[in-house]
């Protein structure tokens, strides 16, 4: 059997990527990376002692940032982090990369500062030899600028490891399944990644404050209740030992209900940023499991909904590109010149028959949907495929011959049929003679973004709408149901019953607009932890074997 590699800690490797995720080469990297750390006495994960001076790494180096070369500062500090590079430049001279906060400095140790402080040649050549990249430690030392104008901590005290690195940390991790089952070595080796994320909050605490100014209130509504409402989808279906009916519990597909019930108790504007469900497919801008921001805010109208709506996205856009500036540098700029108000208003059915060049039936019919067919059939235009509705077919036939226009600018696409609205205002359009929906969709880069109309009050005319949008799902399922075996949410009908006021009412999911800001094309990279898909492949993961030495390769050096 071929003797185990000597183990180069003091530098990083040019891991293959099929040797990184490897498990076989991870287990065994950890049992050598163990024995050494055991051998050395140095396998320990002490406590973190409040003593000194700690000091975040982004404190120190706005602290220090005007240090002049040559000079020593009085101060003794204590900072912690990842070393991230290790080099040994002399048998007592050692640099180390210290990352902590998404900011690096540099860790100085040479042996003729530290052995006043009782340090020997062989703890020195130990501790230089042991430490490697990956492992967390603390250092105690004093500010300084070297000669060739860096930032650095000159250590006058032997560092100590905090957290040893027991899995090797590679310098590249280019393969998607790795970075897929281990993304948290993802974070730690791609800056655009971790860079995607910290967008990401950072745009929902822009969000967030945005509302907060405009005196709306933050609510978090229920996520389980016996059915799911407020858009169409379809649910996932649980059970619970508390309140469960026969019908088992749903996972909400939107807070909308909920929130409209809050109005109607008397809170004139309400926001929630929280998570929804729809139990459906995955793909690139879509997954079961997102989150949503959505408001409502009394006495607003359409008009109301897309200013506001502007004033949002043309602020996060600008909070966005600031960021990419200074703190995301491994995001794209941002084109601000993309985001001029006003945004381009397009109404959906005059568009809509303009691109098609006919003029669509009444849309309220019962024989609406055989009507468009037969029209399409006869102008020679392709019928969408998987259109089995009058809604479904309306909303493929925007997405070919409407939407694209957004690829230039911001649009809005307005006064939607009434039968895609189900929980909207209605009236008829003095264009068309259509009835039509009080709603507004914004879509950049051919791509929805927020959906916003003026709310149904009328309980009467809601109670229909939820009977004709419960038909239309089940004729999509190929069922014919009566009107006695909808499924109405009556305890909303009766909420309405207590007055609504005149609502307006929007919603957005957060992980489009950090895929429009981060300039990212999967909604997997706008989620910590990916798509349902990565997730579920990383919660399955299972331990590898014990292997063999001979069973993997020996990593490569890569020069400093």
């Amino acid at each position: 059997m071929r003797s185990a590699p000597r183990l180069q800690f003091l530098r990083p490797f040019a891991w293959k990527p099929r040797v990184t995720c490897n498990p076989a080469y991870l287990r065994f990297y950890h049992a050598a990376r163990h024995q050494e750390l055991v051998k050395a006495n140095a396998l320990q994960f002490p406590r973190i002692r409040h003593d000194g001076n700690p000091m975040r790494i982004p404190e120190f180096r706005e602290k220090y940032q005007h240090m002049e070369q040559g000079v020593v500062a009085n101060e003794e500090v204590i900072i912690r982090g990842r070393a991230e590079f290790v080099r040994v430049a002399g048998s007592k001279l050692v640099f180390i990369v210290v990352r902590g906060e998404f900011e690096q400095v540099q860790v100085m140790l040479t042996f003729r500062l530290l052995e006043p402080t009782g340090a020997t040649s062989e703890s020195f050549k130990s501790f230089s030899k042991l430490v490697a990249r990956g492992d967390i430690i603390s250092v105690t030392g004093k500010a300084t600028r070297t000669s060739t104008g860096e930032l650095t901590v000159v250590a006058t005290r032997m560092p100590e490891i905090l957290t040893p690195g027991l899995v090797p940390l590679p310098v590249k991790l280019e393969d998607e399944g790795a970075q897929i089952q281990r993304r948290h070595v993802d974070m730690l080796v791609n800056r655009r990644t971790v860079d995607t994320l910290r967008l990401r909050s950072y745009l929902i605490k822009y969000i967030r404050d945005f509302f907060h100014e405009r005196s709306f209130l933050e609510f978090q509504t229920p996520i389980l209740a016996e059915a799911s409402g407020g858009a169409l989808a379809t649910p996932f279906v649980t059970s619970g030992e508390e309140g469960s009916s026969d019908k088992g519990l749903s996972l909400r597909i939107a807070p909308e209900l909920w929130l409209k019930r809050l109005v109607v108790g008397g809170i004139d504007r309400v926001f929630e940023l929280g998570p929804s469900f729809r139990n459906e497919g995955i793909d690139q801008t879509h997954n079961p499991e997102f989150t949503t921001c959505e408001f409502y805010q009394a006495y607003a109208n359409l008009e109301d909904l897309l200013k506001l709506t502007e004033d949002l996205v043309c602020g996060a856009a600008k909070h966005c590109h600031d960021l990419a500036m200074d703190k995301l540098i491994s995001l794209p700029a941002i084109d601000l010149a993309k985001f001029r108000r006003p945004f381009k208003q397009m109404e959906f059915i005059p568009s809509l028959e303009s691109a098609l060049e006919l003029q669509l039936p009444d849309l309220t019919t019962d024989t609406a949907f055989e009507d468009v067919v037969a029209l399409l059939k006869n102008k020679g235009v392709p019928v969408p495929e998987d259109s089995p509705s009058l809604t479904k077919l309306l909303d493929k036939l925007a997405a070919t011959h409407v939407e694209p226009h957004s690829m230039q600018e911001p649009v809005f696409i307005t006064n939607h049929p009434v039968c895609m609205s189900p929980l909207s205002k209605s009236f008829v359009c003095p264009k068309t003679g259509q009835t039509v929906s009080a709603r507004a969709e914004l879509f950049i880069n051919s791509k929805e973004m927020a959906n916003m109309y003026e709310e149904e009050n009328d309980p009467f005319a809601q109670r229909q709408k939820f009977i004709d949008q419960a038909k239309a799902n089940e004729e999509i399922r190929g069922q014919s149901l009566g009107e006695e075996d909808v499924h109405i949410d009556e305890s909303y009908v009766e909420a309405l019953e207590s007055g609504l006021p005149p609502t307006g009412g929007w919603g957005c999911g957060v992980e489009r607009l950090v895929m429009l800001f981060s300039g990212t094309r999967r909604i997997s990279d706008a989620l910590p932890f990916g798509n349902l898909r990565n997730v579920v492949a990383v919660s399955g993961l299972r331990k590898p074997a014990v292997v063999d030495s001979k069973d993997v390769e020996e990593p490569r050096e890569q020069a400093n």
